[in-house]
């Protein structure tokens, strides 16, 4: 018996999850988990599904936040891995050139729209948006930067200051200064900002996570023209919405957009290691990377570890081999012609949107009188407190982990990995039903659920 084993001390510690976090890590989030009945312990995850300590079977439709593409727990992603501990490999040398760096940046140009021959490899996603912020920066010589509102970039400074949600900024200001907010999908906003001839750069997400908003056919491509035209370098940020999500390699390719920087992390980690890549133009990386001294001007100490190049790498190759950008592109539409149809039987749902396995269900003031006395007395209590009454059954009866799109939305959104099979849509659009038919039912059990968790957060 070695004299320290990972699997014994998971073994003989399990259980103690919540305790553990709510004395040593975060108290507020172990006290919402308790809160609305998401303090269950996990023991075991595979493909689109968790496993609890009793053995009972949830499927992920929340995917770590769009982390888990490929599936938790991919036999191919964890074999690489182990495969590459064995081979006692030299791993961040520092002064060296790491072959399994090159590999993975030549397999994502490869994968990138035309143009975007050039990879730097971050941590995560919020240091992919950073980079990108100093590349633009520094390129053009501006300092100014142009963001949506309601996008959502990462929480340092640097993509904090871009941050389209006053609900993450609160408390934290100053932002750095020169970072301008739009409204998503106007191109004549877009334009009166950028006219001056002094912005950096413009960074979106090609579709807004937060709320899954879809742009008009026209407004990226115009976008970029108006990019172009003023000298300011387009930043897509596909952190979320890359490697399949939309049932395109990459999102932009929808539009037949080619961006300046395009930004990845979350998913090419396999759901194994963090990893995060700008893509971009030789002729940017020239521009910051102008001196031979230069070459290390933003560099980070774990960015290219052994590890993380791996799991990039089989990553792409799961993608690729097992077809999983079509499935996503076939499960997309039933899920959404499943979901339309629901809509039509449920006064409660609003509209539903989405691209590929990236779907928001927005749910509206019902019709009923009764529904609405329920609609409006939850709504003064808390204004995103409806999709979070739907999220808790899901979970509680229906065994379905998801949630609620943003801070005050009556958005449930989807995200679930990109290997999900018609038998769980089928699981997750019946389970959905069933919810909602109670929440048709005021007053009800659900609605008192709703009241009674309102006012507890509102006395914390």
């Amino acid at each position: 018996m070695p004299s320290f084993s990972i699997a014994e001390l998971v073994r003989s510690r399990t259980g103690e999850n919540h305790m553990l976090y709510e004395k040593y890590v975060n108290f507020q989030l172990a006290k919402v988990l308790k809160t609305i009945g998401f303090d269950r312990v996990y023991t075991r995850a595979e493909g689109c599904s968790l496993f609890d300590s009793d053995g009972n079977e949830y499927l992920d439709m929340l995917s770590g936040w769009g982390v888990f593409n490929i599936g938790r727990n991919h036999p191919t992603a964890t074999r690489v891995i182990k495969e590459l501990l064995s081979l006692d490999l030299p791993n961040l040398v520092q002064m060296d050139a790491p072959l399994l760096s090159g590999l993975l940046a030549e397999a994502l140009v490869s994968h990138a729209p035309p143009g975007l021959d050039s990879v730097h490899f971050t941590n995560s996603g919020t240091e992919t948006a950073e980079a990108a912020l100093k590349f633009a920066r520094y390129a053009t010589k501006r300092s100014r930067v142009v963001y949506c509102r309601n996008g959502y970039h990462g929480l340092t400074y640097g993509s904090l200051s871009v941050m389209g949600s006053e609900f993450f900024r609160e408390g934290f200001g100053p932002m750095l200064p020169g970072c301008d907010a739009i409204p998503f999908n106007d191109v004549n906003a877009l334009e009166q900002e950028l006219k001056a001839g002094d912005v950096a750069a413009f960074i979106t997400e090609p579709i807004q996570g937060g709320g899954v908003f879809i742009p008009d056919e026209g407004y990226l491509l115009e976008a970029k023209r108006l990019c172009e035209r003023y000298g300011t370098l387009m930043v897509l940020d596909e952190i979320q919405t890359g490697l399949g999500r939309t049932g395109k390699f990459f999102a932009c390719s929808h539009w037949g957009v080619v961006p300046d920087m395009l930004l990845v992390s979350k998913s090419l980690s396999g759901g194994l290691v963090p990893v995060g890549a700008v893509l971009t133009r030789k002729e940017i990386f020239r521009k910051v990377f102008h001196r031979m001294e230069r070459c290390i001007i933003n560099s980070s100490t774990f960015a290219e570890n052994n590890l993380a190049m791996a799991a990039g790498l089989a990553t792409l190759h799961v993608l690729d081999d097992e077809h999983l950008v079509e499935n996503a592109a076939k499960m997309g539409d039933l899920l959404m012609r499943e979901l339309a149809c629901l809509k039509e039987q449920s006064e409660l749902i609003q509209e539903v949107r989405g691209m590929g396995l990236m779907i928001a269900i927005e749910f509206g003031k019902p019709r009923s009188m009764k529904l609405r006395v329920g609609w409006e007395l939850v709504h003064t209590l808390s204004k995103g407190l409806f999709a979070q009454m739907l999220v808790m059954p899901l979970l509680s009866k229906h065994r379905i982990l998801t949630q609620a799109a943003g801070y005050n939305m009556d958005v449930v959104k989807l995200i679930p990995p990109l290997r999900i099979s018609q038998a769980q849509v089928t699981w997750f659009v019946s389970a959905l039903s069933s919810v909602l038919k109670e929440a048709e039912k005021f007053p009800g059990a659900l609605w008192d659920v709703g009241v009674k968790l309102a006012k507890q957060v509102m006395a914390s």
